[in-house]
């Protein structure tokens, strides 16, 4: 009987993509699967991607990281939530915060008990009943269950974290797994004439690296998707305009908080991202409406601590490939398609890829019916996340033209029904696995100024007496729940300090 070859996958690129990619691979192919990442240490990477959300912890636990060692591997911080200044008008506030806010009763949502209290002048914002926000906002930080009452919700938690050092930590993980490395870049991308196939990669050392399956994560060269195969990029620039970064990394803040801080601005948004080292910051801009110059000026002008290094500019267009997978070429985070990082979905995105990856297990037989499913999945994803981010960008106040614009621009028709369901009657309806969840959905609405105009009938017969009661027993307990946790700083000394780092200018 005739040996079975392995499957030969090949990763091109490296950074947050390739090596996560790769330690997924490596950890869970063990047997019947060859795994080798190409990268070249003379290709940049983008590297901004320091924020995260929930479902990081599920990539890090399946592949059995220990999250104390990843924090200080990593320099990482905490992360409870997104605070959004300004983006309903100037001087105001909210926090999309991870986690439940309130508790429902019996049948009905939290956030139609709610929205009745709001009409009546009971309820507080959100931010009231959300024990992740309320901790947030405190500077505090707990992990596991409650200390106070049973009926207290254990706290979710993402990270932030150096995107260049958990692509290190994930490279030292995958090559023990037995994942091969290869430094070098691409001359060629060779093709079978008449499947179309991609057969293997010529590289400028003249070796020829053949494969199976390829995975591009190259970054928005997409250098197998894009350049090799030619699949068409959907731009979506006409809802979400802003076309240019700049990232620059400031002296680390002695209190560092356990959140992330996006700030609007006349012409976009600013990033702030704490780190045990470093504090991570950037701007997000449309170039219709101020100069690289304006944006950089403004960007220094508005840190929290000295600059470690010049802006660094980062140009793209928002949207997604209209094929993920073609061919034998599937692309995994940039290469894929880019939206802008307002929810710290970057990461995620390439986490839900392999996942998606790992599913379909493709191996040297595969079928279209297959790769017609996975882009299915893919589309629907991305034009979810898409929806999510433009619902902070049309739910604003702001009189700056930018921001007019965006308030007038014609919203993709499923958003557009969202908002409309929840400004008549509350309601919040998650379709099918979308990421974001009801209550991702009612913190946003709710802080971008909405306020149903009626309630589910349950919220409506409620006593006003009982109504006021149940709101102010929640925000009570959560408040005494979270005057007994450690400050956030204090927090990570006591469990997960990593090694000092000394960032100086460069």
């Amino acid at each position: 009987m005739a040996d079975v070859q392995p499957v030969e996958i090949v990763i091109v690129g490296g950074g947050t993509a390739g090596w996560m990619t790769a330690a997924a691979f490596g950890h869970f192919l063990e047997s019947g699967y060859k795994i080798r990442l190409i990268e070249s240490e003379a290709i940049g990477t983008i590297g901004v991607g320091e924020a995260t959300i929930p479902q990081i912890r599920m990539f890090n636990q399946a592949l059995g990281i220990d999250e104390d060692a990843f924090i200080r591997a990593t320099q990482a911080t905490f992360k409870l939530g997104i605070e959004f200044v300004g983006w309903t008008k100037p001087g105001e506030s909210y926090l999309h915060a991870f986690g439940d806010v309130g508790r429902a009763v019996g049948l009905c949502g939290f956030h139609h008990v709610w929205s009745r209290g709001r009409r009546l002048g009971l309820a507080g914002p959100t931010h009231d009943y959300c024990l992740n926000d309320i901790v947030a906002k405190q500077d505090r930080m707990h992990r596991g269950r409650a200390l106070t009452a049973p009926t207290v919700p254990e706290m979710p938690h993402a990270f932030h974290f150096d995107a260049s050092l958990y692509a290190r930590f994930l490279r030292q993980f995958a090559e023990a797994r037995g994942v091969v490395r290869s430094e070098g870049t691409i001359d060629e991308v060779l093709r079978d004439g008449q499947t179309g196939d991609v057969t293997g990669l010529r590289l400028a050392s003249g070796e020829i690296v053949g494969g199976d399956l390829f995975i591009d994560c190259s970054g928005m060269r997409a250098l197998l998707i894009g350049q090799a195969l030619g699949v068409a990029y959907e731009d979506w620039s006409h809802w979400l305009p802003c076309d240019r970064a700049l990232a620059v990394p400031s002296a680390r803040v002695e209190h560092f908080t356990p959140y992330t801080r996006s700030t609007a601005h006349d012409a976009g948004w600013q990033w702030r991202i704490p780190l045990q080292h470093r504090t991570g910051n950037g701007r997000v801009y449309c170039s219709a409406f101020t100069s690289d110059e304006a944006a950089a000026d403004s960007l220094l002008a508005h840190l929290d601590a000295p600059a470690l290094d010049d802006p660094r500019p980062i140009r793209f267009t928002t949207g997604r490939r209209r094929e993920a997978w073609k061919h034998n070429v599937i692309a995994v985070g940039l290469s894929s398609g880019f939206l802008e990082p307002l929810e710290s979905t970057s990461i995620h995105l390439i986490q839900s890829a392999i996942s998606r990856i790992l599913k379909f297990l493709p191996g040297k037989v595969q079928s279209q019916v297959e790769r017609d499913e996975y882009n299915r999945q893919f589309a629907f994803e991305m034009e979810r996340i898409r929806d999510f981010i433009v619902l902070h960008y049309t739910l604003n106040e702001r009189d700056e033209p930018f921001w007019r614009a965006c308030r007038d621009m014609t919203l993709p028709g499923s958003l557009a029904d969202r908002i409309a369901l929840f400004r008549e009657g509350g309601h919040i309806f998650r379709d099918s696995d979308e990421l974001f969840s009801e209550v991702a959905w009612f913190q946003v609405m709710a802080g971008q100024g909405i306020v149903p105009l009626r309630s589910h009938g349950i919220a409506e017969a409620l006593d006003v007496a009982d109504l006021k009661a149940w709101l102010d027993t929640i925000a009570a307990l959560y408040q005494r729940e979270a005057a007994q946790y450690p400050t956030h700083a204090d927090y990570i000394a006591r469990h997960c300090a990593a090694p000092a780092i000394e960032m100086v200018p460069a």
